[in-house]
C-alpha cells in the first residue's frame, strides 16, 4: 500500500486517509475517493490530500478483517459466536448466549506477530459471558495489508476461539444453618444470580443445620445438575462439615482451597457423578471471587483438574471487597 499526499486530480479510486470539509459538509476518512469528491474537493479550493493507494496483493481492511474472522470463526453456529458484518477494518465476535470462553493463546499470539497491522484483541482465557458480550475483535489499523500476510495470520489461528455454552441445566443448593448466624437470604440471592446468568435454573434449595449428617442426608436428595453448597461458616479444613458430608453421602473431595482471593476456601468434589462446588463465604456477595471461575467452567463441562486451579493464581489477587477488612495485611 502506498500511503501519502497526492494532487487531488489524481486521487480518483484511492482511500482518504484523513477527514476533510468540503463546503458546507465534510468528507470522512476512509471512504473511496470519487469524480464527485474529486471535483467538490478542487472546488473547495483543495489540491492535495493524504490518500491511501492499494497496490497489486493488497487488500483492503475491510475484506482482509472479514477473511480473517472467516479464519478464526469457520463456524460461528457450533462455537456459539456472532460475527459481525466489517468496519473500518473490524470485525466483532459477539457471544451468541451465556457461556465460556475458549481460546488457542499460542495460534493468536502467532496471528498478532504476523503483521502489526494485523491484530486480535480477545477477553481472557475461559471468561464467562453473557448473551451480546464481544469475546474478541479483529481490526486491521492500515486501510490495506498484504493478502499474503493475511494468509499467513489465518494459517496460524484457524478455528481458534469460541464460546463454550453450558451443558448442566440447573443446580441445587444447600445451605448449612448455624443457630443465632446471619440469614441465608443474601448468599442464596447471590448465587441464584450466578446460576441464572449461566442460562440454569435452580432446581431445588435445602437449608440444613450445619452438622454433617444433616448435610449429607440432604445432598444425597437434591435435585439439580450441579450440587452447591454455602456452609453457615467457613470451611477451614478438608476434613471439615462440607466435604466430609459429601464423603458421608458416598462422594469425593478432589480438591480442597484454591490460589484465588477471594476465594480460597473452595471445594470441589463429585457425588453419584453430578459435581459437587463447595462455595466459600465470599459466594454471598455478588462480586467476583473464585468460585466464579470454577463454577462457570463446571457448567460448561471443562475439566477443572489441580493444574487447572493452581494455575489460578497468576492474576487470581481480585479487588477488595468491602465485606473483607482492608487491607488484608495481617488477617486470617
Amino acid at each position: 500500500m502506498k500511503f501519502g499526499p497526492v494532487p487531488v486530480r489524481d486521487v480518483e479510486g484511492a482511500i482518504l486517509a484523513h477527514s476533510v470539509a468540503v463546503g458546507s459538509g465534510r468528507l470522512r476518512k476512509g471512504i473511496t475517493l470519487t469524480a464527485e469528491h474529486v471535483g467538490q474537493l478542487l472546488q473547495g479550493g483543495i489540491d492535495q490530500v493524504v490518500v491511501a493507494r492499494l497496490e497489486p496483493g493488497d487488500l483492503h481492511e475491510n475484506e482482509a478483517a472479514r477473511q480473517l474472522a472467516a479464519a478464526l470463526v469457520p463456524d460461528p453456529g457450533s462455537a456459539n459466536l456472532r460475527v459481525t458484518e466489517p468496519f473500518t477494518g473490524r470485525v466483532n465476535l459477539i457471544a451468541d448466549g451465556p457461556g465460556v470462553v475458549r481460546l488457542d493463546v499460542a495460534a493468536l499470539e502467532a496471528f498478532n506477530r504476523v503483521h502489526p497491522m494485523i491484530t486480535i484483541a480477545t477477553v481472557p482465557p475461559f471468561q464467562q459471558m453473557q448473551v451480546g458480550g464481544m469475546v474478541a475483535t479483529i481490526k486491521i489499523i492500515a486501510y490495506a495489508v498484504s493478502a499474503v500476510d493475511v494468509a499467513c495470520a489465518a494459517d496460524a489461528a484457524r478455528d481458534s476461539v469460541r464460546l463454550v455454552a453450558p451443558v448442566h441445566r440447573s443446580a441445587g443448593l444447600v445451605i448449612t444453618d448455624i443457630a443465632g448466624g446471619a440469614s441465608s437470604d443474601k448468599g442464596q440471592r447471590a448465587i441464584q444470580a450466578r446460576v441464572e446468568a449461566l442460562g440454569m435454573e435452580m432446581a431445588d434449595l435445602r437449608v440444613v443445620p450445619h452438622q454433617v449428617d444433616a448435610l449429607a442426608e440432604a445432598l444425597g436428595t437434591l435435585k439439580g445438575d450441579v450440587a452447591l453448597i454455602l456452609t453457615g461458616s467457613a470451611t477451614s479444613d478438608p476434613a471439615d462439615v462440607a466435604p466430609e458430608a459429601v464423603r458421608v453421602a458416598g462422594g469425593t473431595v478432589e480438591r480442597f482451597g484454591m490460589p484465588v482471593d477471594p476465594g480460597n476456601l473452595l471445594f470441589l468434589g463429585d457425588l453419584n457423578a453430578r459435581p459437587v462446588i463447595g462455595l466459600p463465604g465470599c459466594a454471598r456477595s455478588p462480586a467476583l471471587n473464585g468460585a466464579d471461575w470454577v463454577l462457570s467452567r463446571v457448567v460448561c463441562g471443562i475439566p477443572v483438574s489441580d493444574e487447572d486451579i493452581a494455575a489460578m493464581g497468576v492474576g487470581g489477587l481480585l479487588k477488595e471487597i468491602p465485606t473483607r477488612p482492608q487491607p488484608r495485611a495481617g488477617r486470617r
